[in-house]
C-alpha cells in the first residue's frame, strides 16, 4: 500500500444518539504528516480508531489507496498503531515486544534481524533485554513505537504517544519521532491535544471540536488565519485576546471599534478588510489580538497601521526568555465554549403571543453552531464610548485578572497600577461575528458581487 487514505463525510454515532464525529472529510497523500488537534472529547481519538477499523463506521466512506475500506478488518489495512499507555507485554523483554507482530506476519521466519536494526534507528539497541518494569516511561515509548516501525507499515497511527511523559522527555521524543517518519516516508496520522506537537510535527493540521472538522490546512494558517474563534483561541501560546467590541460605520467621519472605554480608529483611506467591516455597523462583534499585535510604546513612536490605546498594569508574567504583561483596558473579554467555563446564562422566554423563530431561521443558527460554535460572552458589550477618542475610562473598576495579554522582552520592569501607553498594530487585527466566524481579514472563500451572465 502507498499510504493514502480519504474519508468521505465520515460520521460516528453511538448509542442514545451521541454523535462523536459528524461528517468529516479528509485526504491524506502517501506519506503526509497530518495531526488531529483539539481538545478532550471533540472526537479525534475516534476518527483514528475508524481509519484503524477498532470502531465501525456509522456513516460515511472510508478509502485506502482508493480502495473501499469501511469493512476491511484491522489486520489487512496494512497500519501500526503507538498508543497512549505503551501497551507492552509486561512479560517480555524489549526484543519479544518488538518481535511479536513479526511472528504473524512472517511466522517461522527469523525476526532477529529487524529488531535488532528497528533498535539500531531509534537507539535503544542497550534496552532489548529488559522487561517493561525496568525501563523509564520515555524508553517503554520507545519500544512501542519500535514494535510499529519493525512491521514496516504503510501507516503509523500515533494516538497522543507523548502525553503521559514529563515536558523534557515530551520535547526529546517529538524530535525524534519527526526525524523517524520522515526517514521512513511513513503516512502518520497523530492525534494531539498538545498545539505545540501539532505545530511542530504536522505537515498539516485538522483542528476539530465536538467531532466536527473546524479547519484543515499548515500549521501557520491555523495560527495565522484561523477560520473561526475556537481555532483562533485553541491555538496560539498564550492564548489570543478575545474582547467583545461593536463597529461604529458613520456615513461621515472616522469608522472606529469600540472596545469598552476605548476605540480603534481605521485609519483613512481604510484597507480592503477593514471596509468590509462596515456591514457590522452597531453589531457586537469579537475582536482577536494576539499577544504580539500590541506593543507598549507612545503615540508618537506609532508605526503606519497603528493605533494608539492604554491600559493599566495588572501584573507582569515573568517566562526567562520574554515577559507577559496583563492589562486591564476597561474591555469585556469573550469566552469560547470548550476552552474554559462559562457564567451560565439565564433562559430567555418568549412571551405568550409572540411568535417562533421562522424554520430558516432554526436552520441557519443550527448551521452557524455547528461551524464555529457560538461565543459566550461574560457581559452585554459596552455602549458606544463618548466622543472625544481615546481617553482610559479610570473611574471603571479593574476585574483583577486583565482583558489583554502582551508579549515583551525579559527586561521589561512595570509595577501593578501603572498607566502604559500601547500601540496596536491593525495588519494583525482579527474580527469575528456573533456566530465565530472570521469576518476579518476576509474570509478567502468571500463570494464575489459580479453577476454572471445570463
Amino acid at each position: 500500500m502507498s499510504g493514502s487514505i480519504s474519508l468521505h463525510s465520515v460520521s460516528k454515532t453511538y448509542d442514545r444518539a451521541v454523535r462523536a464525529v459528524d461528517r468529516v472529510s479528509l485526504d491524506i497523500a502517501p506519506g503526509e504528516f497530518l495531526v488531529l488537534l483539539g481538545p478532550s472529547g471533540c472526537g479525534k481519538s475516534t476518527v483514528l480508531r475508524m481509519i484503524a477499523g477498532l470502531e465501525d463506521i456509522t456513516a460515511g466512506d472510508l478509502y485506502l489507496d482508493g480502495e473501499y475500506a469501511n469493512h476491511l478488518p484491522p489486520g489487512q489495512r496494512g497500519m501500526a498503531m503507538v498508543f497512549q499507555n505503551f501497551a507492552l507485554y509486561p512479560n517480555m523483554t524489549s526484543r519479544d515486544n518488538i518481535g511479536f507482530p513479526l511472528r504473524f506476519e512472517a511466522p517461522g521466519e527469523d525476526s532477529g534481524p529487524r529488531v535488532e536494526a528497528t533498535a539500531r534507528m531509534l537507539g535503544i539497541e542497550d534496552l532489548l533485554d529488559r522487561y517493561p518494569g525496568q525501563l523509564s516511561g520515555g524508553e517503554r515509548q520507545r519500544v512501542a513505537m519500535g514494535r510499529a516501525v519493525s512491521r514496516r507499515p504503510s501507516v503509523f497511527l500515533m494516538d497522543e504517544p507523548l502525553s503521559n511523559l514529563d515536558a523534557e522527555l515530551r520535547s526529546r521524543l517529538r524530535s525524534e519521532i519527526a526525524r523517524l517518519t520522515r526517514e521512513l516516508g511513513v503516512t502518520t496520522v497523530y492525534v494531539t491535544h498538545d498545539q505545540s506537537e501539532a505545530m511542530s510535527l504536522g505537515d498539516r493540521v485538522a483542528v476539530m471540536r465536538g467531532g466536527v472538522l473546524q479547519q484543515l490546512g499548515p500549521p501557520r494558517d491555523a495560527y495565522g488565519l484561523p477560520e473561526n474563534i475556537f481555532v483562533a483561541a485553541f491555538v496560539g501560546t498564550p492564548r489570543i485576546n478575545l474582547l467583545q467590541a461593536v463597529v461604529h460605520a458613520p456615513l461621515e467621519g472616522a469608522m472606529s471599534i469600540a472596545l469598552g472605554a476605548q476605540r480603534l480608529r481605521l485609519p483613512e483611506p481604510l484597507a480592503p478588510d477593514h471596509q468590509l467591516l462596515r456591514i457590522q455597523q452597531g453589531r457586537p462583534v469579537v475582536v482577536g489580538l494576539r499577544p504580539e499585535a500590541v506593543r507598549i510604546a507612545t503615540p508618537s513612536e506609532a508605526r503606519p497601521g497603528e493605533v494608539a490605546i492604554s491600559g493599566l498594569v495588572e501584573h507582569l508574567e515573568y517566562q526567562g526568555h520574554e515577559a507577559l504583561v496583563h492589562l486591564n483596558t476597561g474591555s469585556q473579554p469573550a469566552v469560547v465554549p470548550d476552552l474554559e467555563p462559562s457564567r451560565s446564562q439565564p433562559a430567555v422566554r418568549r412571551r405568550r403571543g409572540t411568535p417562533a423563530p421562522g424554520m430558516l431561521s432554526r436552520l441557519r443558527e443550527r448551521a452557524a453552531r455547528q461551524v464555529a460554535g457560538p461565543v459566550v460572552v461574560i457581559d452585554e458589550p459596552d455602549p458606544a464610548p463618548p466622543p472625544g477618542g481615546i481617553a482610559y475610562d479610570s473611574e471603571r473598576p479593574p476585574p483583577g485578572t486583565g482583558d489583554l495579554v502582551v508579549r515583551t522582552g525579559p527586561d521589561t520592569r512595570l509595577r501593578s497600577g501603572t498607566q502604559v501607553p500601547l500601540l496596536v498594530d491593525l495588519a494583525h487585527l482579527y474580527v469575528f461575528d456573533h456566530y465565530g466566524r472570521r469576518i476579518c481579514p476576509a474570509p478567502a472563500d468571500l463570494p464575489g458581487l459580479d453577476v454572471p451572465p445570463l
